[in-house]
């Protein structure tokens, strides 16, 4: 009898920069699993009949990003409620019944991340979020899910804030911009989840003098590893946490779903992205 090689891969466009394959592959080899993980490059208008066949193609699962993490949900036949509330799910499974399953695991990455690297305690005090974009969602409804008691919540443009807000409920303070930097008086838990900082994109110029160093800061952005964001938080005896650890907890419980096994994160895997 053949054995039937698990296929799994990220779906997207663009979708060649991604390190996802990366990933997988050295899960894939350090566990001896018989499998592949690949890009795979697909149209919005191709998104439905693309993840129809892939079943029939020996694919038991993929991870799904830009710009289809939002409309795959309208797709997949069931929804898990972190996915429902993000609104957007970054991974999918194909069930041997037949039917798509898509779910969330960037909120449990960001949570994962910070307990792994931080003495961090949700509950500790409020926390400021930079941002209101779908990595914001997520961290967002993963805070709240842990426990935290109030989120100061700005972005540049604020009506994206607002819906936020409207969404999430009483928690969500929004703060303008322009005085984004007092929401940091008191914050035990500091994230910046917009592109600034990032290689090629503008900097981050929010002023962090009122940032307590008892707090958690982490910084969604991981190219360059260590932001100004945090070089100036860990300046001012801040505990700190880079990006990469999202990346890597985020991918762990779909490695372990299509492929039996629950992968190890440790020094050799953040090299393993960081090498690239």
């Amino acid at each position: 009898m053949s054995i039937k090689i698990p296929l799994a891969g990220v779906i997207g466009s663009p979708i060649a920069h991604s390190r996802s394959p990366d990933l997988h592959g050295f899960w894939l080899k350090r566990y001896g699993i018989q499998g592949h993980y690949i890009h795979l490059d697909v149209a919005q208008n191709d998104l439905r009949d693309v993840l129809k066949a892939m079943p029939k193609m020996g694919f038991v699962g993929a991870n799904v990003t830009i710009p289809h993490k939002e409309s795959v949900l309208a797709i997949a036949d069931i929804v898990t409620d972190r996915a429902a509330l993000i609104g957007a799910a970054n991974t999918l499974i194909f069930r041997p019944d037949g039917k798509l399953h898509a779910d969330n695991t960037d909120g449990y990455g960001f949570v994962e991340n910070l307990r792994s690297n931080a003495k961090w305690n949700p509950k500790a005090g409020p926390a400021a979020v930079f941002g209101a974009g779908g990595a914001a969602r997520a961290v967002i409804a993963s805070l709240l899910d842990v426990g935290v008691t109030e989120i100061r919540l700005s972005n540049r443009t604020s009506l994206r804030a607002d819906v936020l807000k409207a969404e999430f409920g009483s928690k969500i303070t929004v703060v303008e911009w322009v005085q984004a930097g007092t929401m940091l008086d008191g914050a035990m838990t500091v994230v910046n989840t917009t592109s600034l900082g990032m290689v090629g994109k503008p900097e981050f110029k929010v002023p962090l003098d009122a940032l307590s160093p008892k707090a958690v800061v982490t910084d969604l952005v991981y190219t360059p590893l260590r932001t100004d964001f945090l070089e100036k938080a860990k300046q001012n005896g801040c505990q700190t946490v880079d990006g990469l650890g999202m990346l890597l907890h985020q991918a762990a419980p779909g490695f372990e779903r299509w492929f039996g096994v629950r992968p190890e994160i440790d020094e050799e895997t953040r090299q393993v992205l960081l090498s690239q």
